[in-house]
């Protein structure tokens, strides 16, 4: 008998021992166990900026832990070597939920104000994610998730008590292009509205030379972000009038080195075209 996974939007159906698309989830006695809990694979002091978030606690930095495995396979993929990792993670640590709390307050004194959970998708592993930012909020400090936004709305709302700010990626606002990511626009549009209604949330969308680089789409992509009511966080830069979008710049990486690099200006023009919806506008790698 199968057992279903509700983590994420494939809802892998898992004979025994089977293990998920994310490569992170197994079917163990008929139940979808994380077997990437507290397994991490890159630690790092960074600018909250890194993550990016322009507009949350801006200037200070946040300790930023990842694991392995993702629900999506976009080849484009900057930290393919963890997040395209597979049932296990040579070199991976085990980290406690308690012992991450105690990292993150060590590091109070060089600005740290928390825990970014990222590198790979870390709702893949959602329980430590959960557990680890119970004891982060109880230690008086903040939980950042950066995600792609895939996972179910039963899994954002155990986290969202505990979670601080997100960036989310939207990958671009056509359904036929999260196709070919393994993903669905509709999934991250759901997650994302649900998001905004309890915590500080930043987008980013990445931009591909010919797959999510037309004014059309940028100009639907940005209306709809207006529409949507930004909750407004401790700590959030200015009075903010909406959710900040960051345009970024796409670099050949993973399976897509034969690409060429997204053209500066292109990257400007698009934001360009989101400024004429949108409060704050970002520009990244440009």
């Amino acid at each position: 008998m199968k057992t279903v996974c509700r983590t994420c939007m494939h809802h892998c159906a898992l004979s025994e021992g089977q293990w998920g698309i994310c490569g992170a989830r197994k079917n163990e006695n008929g139940s979808a166990v994380c077997k990437n809990y507290g397994m991490v694979t890159a630690i790092a002091l960074d600018p909250i900026e890194k993550k990016p978030l322009k507009m949350f606690y801006p200037g200070s930095m946040i300790l930023s832990i990842g694991s392995f495995g993702c629900s999506l396979k976009c080849p484009f993929c900057q930290n393919h070597e963890i997040s395209m990792a597979r049932q296990q993670m040579p070199g991976a640590v085990y980290l406690s939920p308690e012992k991450l709390a105690e990292k993150a307050l060590e590091y109070k004194k060089a600005g740290n104000i928390g825990v970014a959970f990222t590198y790979n998708e870390p709702l893949a592993g959602w329980e430590y994610v959960r557990d680890a930012a119970r004891l982060i909020k109880k230690a008086g400090m903040k939980s950042v998730l950066v995600t792609n936004g895939t996972a179910s709305l039963e899994v954002l709302d155990e986290l969202l008590p505990y979670i601080d700010a997100m960036n989310i990626d939207l990958k671009g606002f056509r359904e036929d292009y999260y196709k070919k990511l393994g993903g669905s626009l509709k999934t991250v549009k759901e997650f994302i509205v649900h998001a905004a209604e309890r915590c500080h949330v930043e987008l980013t969308t990445l931009i591909v030379p010919g797959e999510n680089d037309s004014a059309d789409e940028m100009k639907e992509e940005a209306e709809w972000i207006a529409s949507i009511p930004a909750y407004t966080a401790q700590g959030v830069k200015g009075k903010q009038a909406g959710i900040p979008l960051h345009v970024t710049r796409f670099f050949p990486r993973y399976q897509m080195t034969g690409h060429s690099a997204t053209d500066v200006q292109d990257v400007y023009r698009l934001a360009n075209i989101a400024s004429k919806y949108l409060e704050y506008v970002f520009t990244g790698n440009c």
